[in-house]
């Protein structure tokens, strides 16, 4: 017996090439992410969860489900068990240092009428990075109670966005927010957890969205952050979501993507100014 062979019997539930080929299918249709041979293990160890939920006993019948009619209400467990939800609080710190000196501030200091903020956080997973942007906006823009700053905050995971709105961490995350930040952030020593301030609640705005799908927003925005999102779509469809993305910046605006990735022959738009960092112009 193979050792490949060995490892599809030990498994709880029997999941065959036509099961993972369906299954990445669905995903990228639904929402543009490439699921690759390596990551059928991954596809497993997620969706087993939903199976062992569902009373199912294999995957073939997780498919069934999930193409039938009444499949449509599973869909959004499915992806939020495939998305991936890797963040930290000022993660890629470059980023926000970027966005203090270079947009904020600068902004401040031209004093518009009237005095409008937008940043939009595309991809924002437990809420961390758009609190961290919060925090940035808080500190770096003076009276910000005269400001008409907003920060949407989207995602395609559910669960993630719930837990965006509560503000509700983990205590190590403490360690990753600036000493200067940490009067916004209260610490629940006996849950072992933080909570983001109020004030930084009042800055966001959670809503779902597919990036695939229909956006809603009109912008004008500032700043857009979509970092470490687009490494999982293929090339046209990165082509067409950073083309939509520059449609919503001002003109001179800005754009934060992923440590490892890049626009070059992706999106012309943009010109590279810093370590992952794109102005828009044009």
């Amino acid at each position: 017996m193979s050792q490949s062979t060995a490892h599809k019997e030990e498994r709880e539930f029997a999941f065959s090439d036509r099961d993972f080929r369906f299954l990445s299918e669905l995903v990228a249709k639904r929402t543009g992410i490439v699921l690759a041979d390596h990551k059928r293990d991954m596809v497993y160890s997620r969706l087993a969860r939903r199976l062992r939920a569902l009373h199912l006993t294999t995957f073939s019948d997780y498919c069934a489900l999930v193409e039938s009619d009444e499949g449509e209400s599973e869909m959004g467990n499915l992806v939020n068990a495939i998305t991936t939800n890797l963040t930290s609080f000022f993660r890629e710190s470059h980023h926000f240092d970027h966005l203090r000196d270079h947009v904020i501030r600068p902004l401040a200091a031209s004093n518009p009428s009237p005095k409008r903020l937008r940043i939009w956080s595309s991809a924002c997973s437990s809420g961390m990075e758009p609190y961290s942007i919060a925090m940035t906006v808080k500190y770096a823009l003076p009276n910000l109670a005269s400001w008409d700053a907003r920060i949407l905050a989207t995602d395609i995971d559910t669960n993630m966005l719930e837990n965006g709105k509560k503000g509700l961490y983990p205590g190590e995350q403490f360690e990753n927010i600036p000493a200067g930040y940490h009067s916004s952030v209260e610490r629940l020593k006996q849950e072992g957890r933080i909570c983001m301030a109020d004030d930084l609640k009042q800055l966001i705005a959670f809503k779902h969205l597919n990036l695939l799908e229909h956006w809603p927003m009109q912008g004008p925005f500032d700043a857009i952050f979509c970092r470490n999102v687009v490494i999982y779509f293929d090339k046209p469809t990165q082509q067409k979501l950073f083309a939509r993305m520059a449609d919503l910046i001002k003109p001179n605006g800005w754009l934060y993507i992923g440590h490892s990735e890049n626009l070059f022959n992706v999106c012309d738009r943009f010109e590279l100014t810093g370590r992952t960092i794109y102005r828009k112009i044009r």
